[in-house]
């Protein structure tokens, strides 16, 4: 079984959000561009996010917690399965901890 902090064939494991998490930006990193092409600026390069990804990072602002952020995305895609949204949050934020672009 694996542990957090282990390295696999595809990189560090890390733990999914708990509910009190309060993501935010790792150090380094940081929105840069005109608002309507905004970019993730990381050490690394840029990654140009748009739709529920851009939401779900501008939400990461380090005071909501990981729970606060799904509640507010099940209320805006009211239609969808809020046990989907919540999972797919999760696995969004650990894909970006694992690239050392947010930290929770």
């Amino acid at each position: 079984m694996a542990t957090a902090g282990r390295v696999s064939n595809r990189g560090p494991l890390v733990p999914p959000p708990e509910d009190s998490s309060q993501p935010r930006f790792a150090c380094g990193c940081r929105w840069g561009g005109k608002e309507e092409n905004r970019t993730i600026l990381f050490p690394e390069g840029a990654i140009k996010l748009q739709g529920t990804g851009r939401q779900v990072l501008e939400r990461c602002d380090g005071q909501r917690t990981f729970a606060a952020i799904v509640a507010e995305l099940q209320k805006q895609f009211a239609d969808a399965d809020p046990d989907k949204i919540r999972s797919d949050i999760s696995r969004f934020l650990e894909q970006l901890q694992k690239k050392r672009i947010v930290d929770y």
